[in-house]
């Protein structure tokens, strides 16, 4: 399938989650308004998804919430200027993969965004793509239902989807950057990952013989730290998620294969 052969392209863990749907959710979990139009539900590379971050003192959350309300697939919009509000939680529309500010061109862009849909937590301070986003304190959460990895203990590929138990959407820590060049603009997020080699749940999935990696998915109790935290702090939260309060199913593997040709 498609998302496998990126996969193994760039050597990442899973290029692929699930959103949550426009809702009463967004205020429950995450303590930001809903979106006001319907989101896609599962997100590759390049496709455009929402994160939460600090409100910038330029603009409020309302203003920049309004910006999620147009018909159709939305422009992205500039990252505004001004010092973040603390504390304030503000969603935004971005694209899934992160284009570094130094990129060139639109083209250049493209083709690097899809290798940069996770950043390791244990070197994001040295990797060039992503260590100004993080110095920078640019760091977000990144609202998602579930995300998908690929078990491949019976010698085939197949489609897990990694969920709460309880059911729960998961807040997902991520970096996220603004590109301009030329009149074009687009604002970027990338996931952060920890090692998953001792996991008890995760280390089942992905190839054998790469070392296991998973999302940095937050409690729910430190969204506001992990925004406000001082650079040198914030790699404390990069800890893996209790497999225990993890549940994966498998998932059908026609249907996932069709979802596959969405991607571009």
């Amino acid at each position: 399938m498609a998302a496998q052969r990126l996969c193994a392209s760039i050597g990442c863990m899973s290029v692929h989650y699930e959103s949550v749907p426009s809702g009463t959710l967004y205020p429950e979990a995450f303590g930001v308004a809903a979106p006001t139009e319907d989101l896609e539900r599962h997100i590759w590379p390049r496709k455009s998804a929402v994160f939460i971050r600090l409100a910038p003192a330029t603009q409020t959350p309302a203003a920049e919430s309004d910006k999620l309300a147009d018909p159709v697939e939305p422009a992205l919009p500039a990252a505004p200027t001004g010092a973040a509000v603390k504390g304030v939680r503000q969603l935004q529309l971005g694209q899934f993969g992160l284009v570094p500010p130094w990129v060139k061109s639109a083209s250049d862009a493209k083709l690097r965004s899809t290798k940069l849909v996770d950043a390791r937590s244990e070197t994001v301070t040295t990797t060039t793509s992503f260590r100004d986003s993080w110095l920078k304190g640019q760091r977000c959460i990144v609202p998602m239902m579930a995300f998908f990895e690929d078990d491949w203990r019976s010698g085939k590929a197949v489609p897990t989807r990694i969920s709460r138990v309880d059911g729960k959407p998961m807040g997902v820590a991520g970096l996220w950057e603004h590109w301009a060049k030329d009149g074009q603009e687009i604002i970027s997020f990338t996931l952060l990952t920890v090692n998953a080699n001792s996991h008890a749940l995760l280390h089942r999935y992905q190839q054998g013989g790469n070392e296991k990696r998973m999302p940095a998915i937050l409690g729910e109790g430190t969204y506001d730290a992990w925004l406000n935290a001082r650079h040198e702090k914030a790699k404390e939260f990069m800890r893996a998620y209790p497999a225990n309060w993890l549940t994966a199913n498998p998932v059908e593997g026609k249907r996932l294969s069709q979802l596959d040709r969405s991607i571009v």
